[in-house]
């Protein structure tokens, strides 16, 4: 093959070769100036595009004026903190005044979270005192939502485990333990809060949220809103307990005690945020909230293949078994979805008997149920649970306590009346079409004090025949009383508490009262040795559970 001589290469003699043509320069100018001309129209259209979109946001931005300016006529609103920063001691100084000097007066002004289609300019609203409410128009949560929820929120709450429990021996199935207890602030409102506090525009962010409740609403507020700079503040009861309090403030919020119920610390969260233009926050009946809420169905069905069924508790806002049944049913219409809820509290069953949500006076908080105490009143929740859940059963106290010590002594998990309440339905034989099956049962809280939780498992030790009580008369001799204790040692149970009681005993002379707890292994073990102790005390005096 031949190649070109180099440039630097001398030509051999006797060889001619063809002179290279440069191109003619009116070529080369009529070139230029064409690439001139098509730059010079391509910057006039974009200048021109540029200035008519600027004329647009100031007229944009009039029109927003004059109708800020027509909203704050009657009552200009307090400068706010800037985004990131919290209120200063004057600032809190202030609110804490206004809570001793204007007491419970009026309800706030209210402003409803629109969810934004794609495209759609946000509205302008006025700037007083807001609520976040539900959306109208409400449809079906779509799938796309939940999934747009999960990317959203992954680096801020945990995937959380979704377990093979031992206990399904027990129960006869195949039971799988999803553990939302373990949530950084022990609760699975983490997942809707932060979607919901995510989704507020910059403004609302930089003013700030505030709140009232003593339930894990708020905790998941002030957590998430303080990892996001929010500035945020929580109004809760008196009679709410000392470690939530500090919970609170540790994560960041300003703690303001306010009233002797709910309804009083509501009151008066709807005052300051009209007075102050904080975004009051509830748990609220939209999109962002219900899909993020969602996601924790989203992720049991990636967990356990081939699922029969998944138990969720029923009571107060309800958001969760909303929007994990919509998850769920979305993905296989199949899997059956079951809420259960407190019989001393059928909020849920109430709402949907009487086809409309329940009114916030009909019922009463409760220390024990908590959320699950909370009315039922939002529409779109209510609606969602008619049209997926497949059924709704109730559980009495007792069968929550049991539920709670079979986590303690099989799962080593610690959870409350709301965690425990799905369980509590398969240990009460509640649902017997789940034998055989694999189930998911969902633990979603696990936030209850160390005094509430010695008392639960005290009163469920007695209910499950571990522990039993009983007092019988003695006399004053301590042959007697080592009589009693030969009986209980041979027996095999074993002694955890034993007192004498002579003092103010008048009715039978140099004779005593001994009161003893006793630890067993079961009914059967119970009931052996209230026999063996009737054979030779026919005043024994059993406690009843």
């Amino acid at each position: 093959m031949d190649h070109p001589p180099a440039r630097n290469r001398p030509r051999p003699r006797g060889t001619d070769y063809p002179e290279i043509q440069s191109p003619p320069y009116t070529a080369v100018v009529k070139i230029l100036l064409q690439l001139f001309v098509y730059v010079a129209v391509v910057l006039f259209s974009y200048a021109e595009e540029l200035i008519s979109r600027r004329n647009n946001d100031k007229e944009k931005k009039s029109e927003a004026a004059a109708l800020q300016a027509s909203g704050s006529k009657e009552q200009e609103p307090p400068e706010n903190s800037s985004c990131g920063q919290c209120q200063t001691p004057n600032q809190l100084e202030q609110l804490r005044n206004y809570v001793e000097e204007d007491g419970l007066q009026g309800n706030a002004k209210t402003w409803k979270l629109k969810v934004l289609e794609h495209g759609e300019e946000p509205p302008v609203t006025p700037s007083e005192g807001r609520a976040c409410q539900e959306t109208p128009n409400f449809k079906l949560i779509r799938l796309e939502d939940i999934n747009t929820a999960a990317s959203q929120i992954q680096k801020g709450v945990q995937v959380t485990p979704c377990t093979y429990s031992r206990l399904s021996k027990k129960y006869g199935m195949e039971l799988y333990l999803k553990k939302e207890f373990l949530q950084y602030t022990g609760s699975v409102k983490d997942r809707g809060v932060l979607c919901l506090l995510a989704s507020l525009h910059q403004d609302q962010q930089r003013k700030g949220v505030i709140v009232a409740s003593d339930g894990n609403f708020s905790m998941a507020v002030a957590y998430h809103a303080s990892e996001l700079q929010i500035p945020v503040f929580v109004i809760m009861p008196t009679s709410t307990s000392v470690t939530r309090v500090r919970m609170c403030r540790d994560y960041g919020a300003v703690v303001i005690t306010f009233g002797g119920s709910a309804k009083d610390s509501r009151s008066h969260a709807q005052q300051l945020a009209q007075k102050n233009d904080y975004l009051y926050l509830e748990e609220a009946d939209n999109i962002e909230y219900l899909s993020g809420l969602g996601t924790m169905g989203l992720e049991i069905f990636r967990q356990v293949p081939n699922l029969d069924a998944v138990v969720f508790p029923a009571g107060g806002p309800c958001g969760l078994l909303a929007g994990s049944a919509a998850a769920l049913k979305q993905l296989n219409p199949h899997v059956s979805v079951i809420g259960v809820q407190p019989e001393s509290f059928p909020v849920v069953k109430h709402s949907l008997k009487m086809s409309h949500p329940g009114e916030s006076q009909t019922w009463g908080g409760h220390m024990f149920y908590r959320d699950l105490s909370e009315s039922c009143s939002r529409k779109n929740t209510l609606q969602l649970i008619g049209e997926l859940v497949d059924k709704i059963v109730t559980v009495t106290e007792e069968d929550i306590l049991i539920s709670m010590l079979r986590l303690l002594e099989y799962e080593r998990a610690t959870v409350d009346a709301e965690g425990a309440i799905g369980l509590a339905a398969i240990a009460a034989g509640k649902l017997p079409e789940l034998k055989g099956k694999r189930v998911t049962v969902v633990l979603c809280s696990g936030n209850i004090s160390v005094t509430l939780l010695q008392q639960c498992i005290q009163r469920a030790l007695t209910l499950d025949s571990q522990t039993c009580k009983f007092s019988l008369w003695l006399s004053d001799s301590a042959g007697d009383i080592a009589k009693l204790l030969e009986i209980l040692d041979r027996e095999a149970v074993r002694v955890l508490d034993i007192q004498k009681e002579h003092g103010f005993v008048t009715s039978k002379l140099f004779m005593t009262k001994v009161t003893c707890v006793a630890e067993t292994r079961d009914k059967q073990q119970a009931a052996q040795l209230r026999s063996a102790l009737l054979e030779h005390y026919p005043s024994l005096e059993w406690m009843q559970q």
